[in-house]
């Protein structure tokens, strides 16, 4: 058993902490907030328990729940303004543009700097808790409504699951050469509960190499499209062409001032990110 939301408090009100969850959780915010509880169970201490044992974390806080950004909204609402650098909470409507007139293509059509190109989006399931507030059979569940509608892919989306619960030494080698194998070795997320049950629930999905999802990772969903080179349009319409895919079959988690949600508000929104690794000659080999 864990220390209690009031051990949690004293031990983060004692201490230097520069995390946005400190800065916005006042004295006035904890009072009201400390007895609240979600729709799923979730209680302030299951969304500010990593960032009080983890003093020197910069958020400090996640969601207990898709609820908790309601429920909890006195301290959620401020991090996230300062997080994001907004002033006000109004996400836009979910857009994935006009696809035959992106405004972009490939970054590096001479090959001459980027090695490879990746996206990918998190989601997370509208009616289930996130780690503090999900249970075994939760996990479960999720990971077999999640495989059903991965196995409606179609095409170059068309793939296999790979579980790693029972998975082979061969096949955990091969994943982790390939660097798809996600692990249970984050203790700032450990101690948000991201790892309960492990392995139990989790898995991942890929096609050729270049779609892959992680279920029960950090979210529920984490969906990645990649390819070698710098072709941003082509990595971009293989993400969409799979959520757009996925969202027939599943019911993702989404607030209107948020956007899409996900277990840690740093990653909510779009909850995109887009990278490139380059190779800068002839500092690279």
């Amino acid at each position: 058993m864990g220390l209690s939301l009031e051990e949690l408090w004293n031990r983060l009100t004692g201490s230097d902490s520069k995390s946005l969850m400190k800065k916005h959780l006042t004295p006035q915010a904890y009072q009201n907030l400390k007895d609240k509880t979600t729709n799923f169970g979730g209680t302030l201490a299951d969304c500010v328990r990593s960032g009080c044992m983890h003093l020197k974390s910069h958020c400090g806080i996640y969601a207990s729940d898709p609820d908790a950004y309601n429920v909890f909204a006195d301290v959620f609402d401020p991090v996230i303004k300062d997080y994001h650098k907004i002033d006000k909470l109004e996400h836009p409507k979910p857009d994935f543009g006009n696809l035959n007139d992106l405004g972009f293509g490939d970054l590096d059509p001479k090959n001459e700097y980027i090695n490879s190109t990746r996206i990918r989006v998190g989601r997370t399931h509208a009616n289930y808790g996130f780690p503090p507030t999900s249970t075994k059979e939760d996990l479960i569940e999720m990971e077999k409504i999640t495989v059903d509608a991965l196995r409606t892919l179609r095409g170059d989306l068309a793939g296999k699951y790979f579980p790693l619960q029972g998975m082979t030494p061969d096949v955990q080698k091969q994943m982790t050469e390939d660097h798809f194998l996600f692990r249970d070795d984050d203790p700032v997320l450990g101690d948000a509960n991201g790892y309960d049950n492990w392995p139990t629930g989790r898995g991942i999905f890929f096609s050729n190499k270049r779609f892959l999802v992680w279920i029960n990772e950090e979210d529920h969903l984490r969906i990645i499209s990649m390819q070698p080179g710098g072709d941003l349009a082509e990595v971009w319409k293989r993400l969409v062409k799979g959520i757009t895919t996925l969202e027939k079959k599943l019911t993702f988690a989404h607030h209107p001032k948020f956007g899409y949600l996900t277990f840690c508000p740093t990653n909510l929104g779009t909850t995109l990110r887009a990278s490139v690794h380059i190779r800068i000659p002839p500092v690279t080999t």
